[in-house]
């Protein structure tokens, strides 16, 4: 009993105070999460009330929302075109490029291309599509190289449809490896060979695409385009491409998502003027081969004046320096519709090394034909 240790007896203490004011203030944040997840920020400023990042950075740690099952139709269109990106590129002995000129009648500066073509016979193929009228050729290179025309009208999938006629003719002759469409007003920036090496000796197809939140971009997507084509794949870009052999069989290939785009997008449709070919192939690449395109197209377009249309050069805007400063610039930009007109501004790589971005340009008025021919026979490096 001695050697017992008589523990000390428990204190009495008192239950705990539970702050009523963090339980509710918990409470209130767990809803306030709850509640933005289920009902997510609609507009860019409330994204910041849960994060200085905006909602790119608070959707981070979210859930991930399940993958969409594909509709058969999407299988079938998917299967089709892995099988055409994974073939190897069709080897030929005399790669050609194919130019695919979409015009209305007569091409005002065929004799500037002539100029540009001559000397290259073999290496290129020439292709022209006029809608209203049969033209009038000036050039042996153009002469007997019109195909079946259809009428065309702006904003309308006949666009799309002559894009499309013009690729099925092109691609009749294997020896053609890329294929670019310019229109009548396009004239070239550069002398052939280097034109033939940028586009015969890279691994992309330069299809200009770009996502705008404004009502120019997404303010045209149908939700009847859906379930293939959901709004955050909806892009936008200008429709003067050059692809490489591969991308063109896919595109003619393709019928779903062109489907799409000719019942859903239409001037007028719902209230909304969407434009076919501003958008359908932009969109197509995005979702079927997002790596495979530069984003950004070879043809130069100068949207600084924020109109309708592009601005347009007379004779007295063609000299030296316009030329020198178009083929100067090695960055694209694109400039959103929306109230932020954000300025999405990319270098221009050609097979990882920045170059400049420009090719070709338009538009050009006919008068400026005698200014670019002086110009294209002493400017060195045009």
């Amino acid at each position: 009993m001695g050697d017992m240790q008589i523990m000390p007896g428990s204190r009495h203490r008192p239950p705990m105070k539970r702050p009523m004011w963090i339980i509710v203030l918990v409470s209130l944040v767990s809803m306030l999460l709850i509640c933005a997840y289920v009902y997510p920020p609609q507009s860019h400023s409330a994204c910041y009330v849960f994060s200085s990042r905006g909602c790119k950075a608070f959707t981070d740690w979210l859930p991930p929302i399940p993958a969409r099952e594909y509709t058969d139709a999407e299988i079938a269109s998917r299967v089709v075109i892995k099988e055409i990106l994974s073939m190897p590129p069709t080897q030929s002995r005399n790669p050609k490029l194919a130019f695919m000129f979409l015009t209305r009648g007569s091409l005002p500066f065929e004799m500037l291309w002539d100029k540009f073509f001559h000397g290259h016979e073999g290496r290129f193929s020439v292709y022209v599509h006029a809608s209203k009228e049969r033209p009038i050729h000036v050039s042996r290179y153009f002469v007997n190289q019109d195909i079946h025309s259809e009428k065309v009208i702006w904003g309308k999938i006949s666009m799309v449809d002559a894009e499309k006629r013009l690729l099925a003719h092109a691609l009749k002759d294997p020896d053609n490896q890329h294929f670019v469409l310019l229109s009548d007003s396009c004239v070239p920036l550069y002398r052939f060979d280097h034109v033939y090496n940028y586009l015969m000796y890279t691994n992309i197809s330069y299809v200009d695409s770009f996502e705008d939140p404004g009502p120019h971009g997404n303010g045209r997507y149908s939700e009847h385009m859906l379930p293939e084509i959901e709004m955050s794949d909806f892009r936008k870009g200008a429709q003067w491409f050059s692809m490489k052999r591969q991308h063109a069989l896919i595109v003619m290939a393709d019928n779903l998502y062109y489907s799409k785009f000719k019942d859903y997008c239409k001037p007028g449709l719902e209230g909304r003027n969407c434009i076919a070919d501003e958008h359908y192939l932009p969109t197509f690449f995005h979702i079927i081969d997002p790596g495979g395109i530069a984003n950004w197209s070879v043809t130069h377009v100068d949207w600084s004046e924020a109109k309708w249309h592009p601005k347009s050069y007379r004779a007295q805007d063609v000299n030296y320096e316009l030329l020198k400063n178009i083929t100067s610039i090695d960055v694209s930009v694109h400039v959103t519709s929306d109230e932020r007109k954000e300025r999405q501004v990319r270098p221009c790589l050609w097979n990882g090394m920045r170059r400049p971005c420009y090719l070709f340009a338009r538009k050009f008025y006919p008068e400026a034909v005698d200014n670019l021919m002086f110009l294209f026979s002493n400017y060195p490096t045009i």
